[in-house]
């Protein structure tokens, strides 16, 4: 304000001295040009202002009210990043990468012409322009507002929409997350894969305000783990014209946000091993013993927190085939047979006999129950009568005198069908004054309600609470005489009537307590069987697995100072047993790994660490449908990995399951880098060995169970990332 107030005031006096002829002060003359020379550029600028607003308001006014009236703002869902999933050492498995997808928006009805885009653009995308109108106007798309036409698009595809532009009127391009499995089948069943919501499902995301063409989690990890991995969407608000043709980008309100990261329990070194171990196995077996099975499974887990090391479920698949349409055909057939069922985890949702591996607790229910001591002895003559029926034993000739920890070491049958009959107060008979009918409501009934109850105890029966979707039940049966075969065996219902009412009516015979004894009337998963035989391993408490271990947020790399939410063991149930008797169960573990006539010795005998674990072959028809079972952990004095196997039609379980869980173990103890082994032979956890993409486990996919293999043709089908 001073200064105008000067430059007013040198103004004026100036004035007055040029109209009175009066000398102008030399020293203040430069000040008054300067003063001219600022007025001047202040008249030019208003001037031209002026000017330009007019020729705005006025030569241009009409095409400007035009425009305005025909353009518009589109929000376009720009969606986010899906988190990363790494292995338990910090190796990505699971990652996105951008991709292009091409949609199409309805715009007015009468500014687009579907018939005429279809003939531009079905051509391009490989589609005729029938098959392009038919994808507008099928029932999922036809009354979505934005359609998906093309997902991951090619460069030249891309380049063509964006030439054609004008004559493409509400087509575009979006840049989408594609998800990428860096090691193809390695770990399939436990990552799961994702893909496009389905109709049944759209309007569950949309609630939560998922993109329409947000990719979902199908399975696995990417199921169970959903909401953790999604991200948020943000959205890009573009300018267009009334033809759909971008004017201008106004940037994103808001931003999409990435999903979390993922850590995982798994290890992808002994996983990759793993596979290769069960499957070189299977082959084995189907050479030597003309077996044929068409599953099986294998878990190592530790025992003391429940943390899943390795999973494998065989026939493999891999989760890349479901992102691209082309790829998926290929492998469709394979994909969906209902036989091999590769999708499905067998680990967590097959159920099968689990044979002798039950008699470890079901020794145990004896002896707290105190039908037995731990100085039983009987004398095996190779068959135990069961009412009027004579069941055989394994061995033919018997197992002379044996007791408890002998009955777990030699598998003896006979033990256990006495166990069996004496826990239900069968001892050659009902009780005294009690006819045969009225024991088969009580007695019958408490005998099998003891064996089934313990071994719900230990987690068998149960759902184990595995963070993986689709984990099955185990069953438990009895024998119905009046319909002639096996039915379900409700053992809730049962103990409740014998607690209340003090019987349980059915129609079911004596020999179901001896075979219950022995694991032909159950059912069970091998993730149950591998939290059961980690129950034993730990003392007693049933751990809950799990294979998620770490929680980061999104784009943090797992590392030993990378802040994160980490899963803490959880603890199910506690079993308090007498430590005497688990003492004896845990030798009987013991010497069928590492005594001679143990019938796990033959594949342990040269093993540089001990072991611990129990056998089972579950019959199941002819041996060649028999059930494959072996349960261990090791070392056996201070235990860290348990393990469990289970192979239906795998034969006898010293055929198959033993020396499966034998390699199993060698590999784990060489990657921890025990001093059981050599130096030269430990194996270090960096991920899957460097030739995994040529190893059968990869390769052979299909090729393994008989269907042609099609990876070893085109590596980029099996989703190979090196």
């Amino acid at each position: 304000m001073a200064r105008l107030t000067w430059i007013s005031g040198a103004v004026g006096k100036w004035l007055r001295q040029k109209k009175g002829g009066m000398h102008v002060d030399k020293e203040e003359y430069p000040r008054i040009g300067r003063v001219r020379v600022v007025y001047g550029i202040i008249f030019l600028a208003l001037s031209s202002l002026i000017m330009r607003l007019g020729y705005l308001q006025i030569a241009r006014g009409a095409d400007f009210r035009v425009q305005a009236h025909t353009t518009m703002l589109s929000r376009m869902s720009v969606l986010p990043s899906r988190g990363w999933i790494y292995d338990a050492n910090g190796v990505l498995l699971a990652y996105s990468k951008p991709s292009f997808s091409i949609s199409l928006t309805r715009l007015n009805a009468h500014k687009q012409n579907f018939v005429d885009i279809a003939k531009t653009l079905a051509p391009v995308l490989g589609m005729t322009p029938k098959q392009f109108l038919g994808l507008l106007n099928n029932d999922t798309n036809k009354n979505q507002s934005q359609v998906e036409l093309y997902d991951n698009a090619n460069e030249q595809q891309v380049s063509f929409v964006r030439e054609h532009q004008s004559d493409l009127p509400g087509v575009h391009v979006e840049v989408v997350p594609q998800r990428v499995y860096k090691y193809g089948g390695l770990a399939g069943q436990v990552l799961g894969y994702v893909g496009k919501q389905s109709d049944r499902d759209r309007p569950k995301y949309a609630a939560k305000h998922y993109g329409i063409h947000q990719l979902v989690g199908k399975d696995g990890v990417e199921l169970q783990y959903e909401s953790l991995l999604q991200g948020q969407p943000g959205y890009r608000l573009v300018q267009t014209n009334t033809l759909g043709v971008p004017i201008k980008d106004l940037g994103l309100h808001p931003a999409p946000a990435a999903g979390s990261t993922l850590q995982l329990t798994i290890d992808s070194t002994l996983q990759a091993y793993a596979q290769q171990i069960v499957l070189d196995t299977l082959k084995a077996v189907r050479a030597k013993h003309h077996y044929n099975p068409k599953e099986a499974s294998a878990i190592l887990m530790n025992p003391n927190d429940g943390s899943v090391l390795a999973l494998v479920s065989y026939p493999y698949y891999n989760p890349q085939w479901f992102m691209d349409q082309k790829t998926l055909q290929k492998h469709l057939g394979y994909v969906w047979d209902p036989v091999q069922t590769p999708t499905l985890n067998h680990v967590i949702a097959s159920r099968h006999p689990p044979g002798s591996t039950v008699k470890p607790v079901n020794l145990l229910a004896a002896l707290t129950e105190g039908v037995i001591t731990p100085h039983t002895t009987i004398s095996d003559p190779g068959y135990a009568v069961v009412g009027t029926y004579r069941a055989k034993d394994d061995s033919f000739a018997g197992h002379g005198q044996v007791d408890p920890v002998k009955a777990l070491q030699v598998s003896c049958d006979t033990f256990f069908y006495h166990v069996g009959m004496w826990l239900a107060d069968w001892w050659g008979g009902p009780p005294a004054g009690q006819t045969v009918a009225e024991w088969l409501w009580r007695g019958h009934v408490k005998g099998l309600n003891t064996l089934f109850h313990w071994e719900t105890l230990f987690g068998l029966g149960k759902r184990t609470g595995i963070d993986l979707p689709g984990e099955a039940l185990g069953s438990f049966f009895q024998d119905d005489a009046s319909r002639g075969r096996a039915i379900p065996y409700n053992l809730d219902e049962a103990m409740r009537a014998i607690d209340t009412q003090g019987y349980y009516r059915n129609n079911s015979v004596l020999y179901d307590n001896a075979a219950a004894a022995i694991g032909q009337m159950q059912q069970f998963t091998p993730i149950q069987l591998a939290q059961y035989v980690s129950t034993l391993a730990n003392g007693g408490r049933r751990i809950q697995p799990h294979v998620l271990k770490t929680v980061y947020p999104s784009g943090v790399v797992p590392a030993k100072d990378a802040k994160g939410q980490v899963v803490q063991p959880k603890v199910l149930g506690t079993i308090h047993i007498n430590r005497q008797y688990l003492n004896i169960v845990k030798r009987g573990m013991y010497d069928v790994v590492n005594t001679l006539g143990g019938t796990a010795y033959g594949s342990f005998y040269n093993a540089p660490y001990k072991a611990a674990g129990k056998t089972g072959t579950a019959q199941v028809g002819t041996g060649r449908e028999d059930t494959s079972v072996f349960m261990a952990y090791a070392p056996a004095d201070h235990p860290e990995v348990a393990v469990a196997v289970m192979v239906p039609g795998g034969g006898s379980s010293y055929d198959t399951a033993v020396p499966m869980a034998r390699q199993l173990l060698d590999v784990y103890f060489k990657e921890h880098h025990a001093p059981f082994f050599a130096r030269s032979e430990w194996i270090e956890a960096t991920g899957p060995p460097p030739n995994w993409f040529q190893m059968p486990a990869f390769l052979e996919t299909e090729a393994a169970v008989g269907y042609p293999s099609k990876s070893s043709k085109n590596r980029i089908d099996s989703g190979g990332v090196s």
